[in-house]
């Protein structure tokens, strides 16, 4: 299935460890169906709060930099950490590397810090309009749980003590009919046997308080650590991948899947196709296709090209062939190589 042409990208959820091992694996298989070299954007802000958010984020730009060399990576590291700074997730300047990047990654920090900074952003009207020609998301961690429909207040509630309660995610599957709810840190054990923190830190006995909380249509999607789920919205197939379990939580079923393991997205409910410009901001859209079709317009010869072009043109008239064969080489030495047709000579990129 495409959107008016263009398959919409994967989008591949990490439990946790996306610099790990597991992870690694799972970055490669998403750049392997990439372009080469490939455009990476790493997004801070779920950890803009923090004082050192750069190296957060910047951890993750240097492994991805190293672990897909071979696609020859462009990483860069998107410092949108808060509204109202000169960091924001709507300035246009910032942000404008989200529009022209093959995979976009964010991952830890505070799922409703994510939520709150990216909300209605231009940073995130320009990830999603960019997924939906082509481009693919990563998520993990924090990131994962802000995605959602209803995102887990995981600090408010373990580290704080606020009330059992869920608050508005960024519902990046909502325009495609689904209403999930992702839980990282699914099989959680750092709590041993004194402390029960599987479901995201939570305890299965709190999280079935919570789960009961959540509308009746809602689909909860626990995601082990060390584990990713690759969804392909093109197929409508998912994906496990790494070292552990899915489950799928709905009303009336529980469902485990094992690494790889692949399943219809029918299983998280009623999988429709949105508009193009569907939960995108006026105007967010046709940028996306404005970048995305600049980005893959066909380089245009220099005036240098050209003009060897037409001496060269000029010694074949005169049957100077040498001179001719001595131009197609100056031609080809920069980047060029002429095609002579019935129209005249065209000139292609050197491959």
């Amino acid at each position: 299935m495409h959107i008016t042409g263009h398959a919409p990208g994967r989008i591949a959820l990490l439990g946790s460890g996306e610099t790990s091992l597991a992870g690694g694996r799972v970055f490669e298989s998403l750049a392997r169906v990439l372009p080469t070299p490939l455009r990476v954007a790493v997004l801070e802000t779920p950890a803009g709060f923090e004082l050192n958010s750069d190296r957060v984020a910047g951890r993750v730009a240097d492994f991805l930099a190293v672990r897909l060399q071979n696609y020859r990576p462009q990483v860069i590291v998107i410092s949108a950490r808060a509204r109202g700074t000169r960091f924001s997730p709507d300035d246009p300047a910032l942000t404008e590397p989200l529009l022209h990047a093959d995979l976009t990654f964010m991952g830890p920090g505070s799922p409703t810090y994510a939520v709150r900074q990216l909300r209605d952003s231009l940073a995130w009207a320009r990830m999603i309009a960019r997924q939906r020609i082509g481009a693919t998301l990563a998520f993990a961690s924090a990131a994962v749980v802000a995605i959602s429909a209803y995102a887990l207040p995981v600090y408010e509630i373990y580290k704080a003590g606020h009330d059992l309660h869920w608050q508005l995610g960024l519902d990046l599957f909502g325009p495609y009919g689904l209403k999930l709810v992702f839980v990282p840190h699914w099989n959680n054990a750092e709590g041993g046997a004194e402390l029960d923190t599987s479901r995201c830190f939570m305890g299965r006995a709190r999280f079935e308080v919570l789960r009961a909380m959540l509308p009746a249509d809602a689909t909860v999607v626990g995601i082990d650590e060390h584990t990713a789920l690759a969804v392909d919205l093109a197929d409508g197939m998912a994906q496990v991948m790494g070292a552990g379990d899915v489950t799928v939580l709905s009303r009336d079923a529980e469902r485990v899947f094992s690494a790889g393991d692949r399943f219809s997205l029918a299983e998280f409910g009623p999988f429709t196709w949105p508009a193009p410009e569907a939960g995108l901001p006026p105007g967010a859209w046709a940028e996306a296709l404005a970048a995305h079709e600049a980005d893959h317009a066909a380089p245009a010869p220099s005036a240098e090209v050209l003009a060897l072009v037409a001496e060269r043109e000029a010694a074949r008239r005169r049957r100077d062939w040498a001179a001719a064969d001595a131009l197609r080489a100056r031609i080809a030495a920069l980047g060029w190589q002429v095609q002579d047709t019935p129209e005249g000579p065209q000139c292609v990129p050197v491959t």
